[in-house]
């Protein structure tokens, strides 16, 4: 097998000989999982995942390997389903960046209409339910009671969002994007005043999400790069954004929101958040929250799209990302607005 770009397997392999013997048997396969837009996913020997940094353009802070490691570490007790985090590498003469290997968990990842139609409209919601009530499961968790009291600083979080997304935009900036400015001074000028502080995941939607496709159970939670303490709010805003914004953005070939969403048979965004509610407290800024979720996924966007336009990232699809964010910030706008 040819081995995947950012992993050379000798140098891996005598890493785990000397650090974890016994952990993984010789010899060493790897085949890069499709779908991720960011850090870079190995199925390591068919039963180990390996995550790393992406190749080249790296944002600061956003592609922290060992803050993912410690909130899966940390919610293993829980009832929050996470891989069994398994051996941290922070040494960059390995692979080039640090990395860590964790369990693979059997399931599977929703992210087309082909493999979300044939769930029929119970199954579906089925899922979709599951999928908040793992994430009200989350917000309730206790920081303090697993470990994880000063993984964040809750306190002003939400205006260091504004400040810090603002601050990733710029530092990817290739093309003039006035509504970018605009959408950014309305967050900036209403900033709520903040639900309560929760951990928060940060990037959370259905194809995050491992399924049982047994059960329609969520088996795992995945992709904690940005998982901080924060206002769990958030969390709701983004997938909002998901649920609602990106399926009604219609390209050639969405290669995000395929399976998402009303329109792909799911129960609406209102239905979701009804389900939240009935284990963890919502509030009345919601519209706020979806336009900083439009706002950070747009830089999001804008930084693959960065990466892409000089050939440092790796996989299909990448060519459709930069077409997403001027909708996505008008989006925002809208929702600023109370147009949503």
């Amino acid at each position: 097998m040819t081995t995947p770009p950012g992993l050379d397997l000798s140098r891996l392999a005598q890493y785990l000989d000397d650090k974890a013997p016994g952990l993984v048997d010789p010899p060493l396969t790897a085949e890069l999982v499709a779908g991720g837009r960011s850090n870079l996913t190995y199925i390591i020997n068919e039963v180990f995942v390996l995550r790393r940094p992406p190749l080249g353009h790296v944002l600061a802070t956003a592609h922290d390997m060992s803050r993912e490691f410690r909130v899966i570490s940390a919610l293993g007790p829980t009832p929050v389903p996470v891989p069994e985090a398994l051996l941290l590498c922070e040494d960059d003469a390995v692979l080039g960046a640090p990395f860590y290997l964790m369990a693979r968990v059997p399931g599977v990842v929703l992210r087309r209409r082909e493999q979300t139609d044939p769930l029929g409209e119970a199954g579906r919601r089925k899922v979709a339910f599951a999928m908040m009530d793992t994430l009200a499961d989350l917000h309730l968790v206790d920081p303090a009671d697993v470990g994880l009291a000063e993984f964040g600083r809750p306190e002003g979080f939400l205006e260091r969002q504004v400040r810090r997304w603002t601050a990733q935009l710029d530092k990817s900036r290739s093309r003039d994007l006035p509504a970018a400015d605009a959408l950014r001074d309305r967050l900036a000028a209403s900033i709520p005043a903040g639900s309560r502080t929760a951990i928060v995941h940060g990037d959370y939607r259905l194809d995050n999400l491992i399924v049982d496709p047994d059960t329609l159970r969520i088996a795992a939670v995945l992709d904690w790069e940005m998982a901080t303490l924060g206002d769990p709010l958030t969390d709701l805003g983004l997938l909002l954004a998901y649920w609602n914004i990106l399926e009604r953005i219609r390209l050639d070939a969405n290669p995000i929101a395929d399976g998402l969403g009303a329109g792909a048979g799911f129960p609406t965004g209102d239905e979701l958040l009804a389900r939240y509610a009935r284990s963890a407290p919502l509030s009345d800024d919601l519209d706020w929250y979806l336009g900083l979720a439009c706002f950070k996924l747009a830089v999001v966007l804008e930084g693959i799209h960065y990466r892409y336009t000089r050939g440092q990232t790796v996989g299909a699809g990448f060519d459709q990302i930069g077409n997403l964010v001027p909708p996505l910030l008008e989006a925002g706008i809208a929702a600023i607005n109370g147009e949503s």
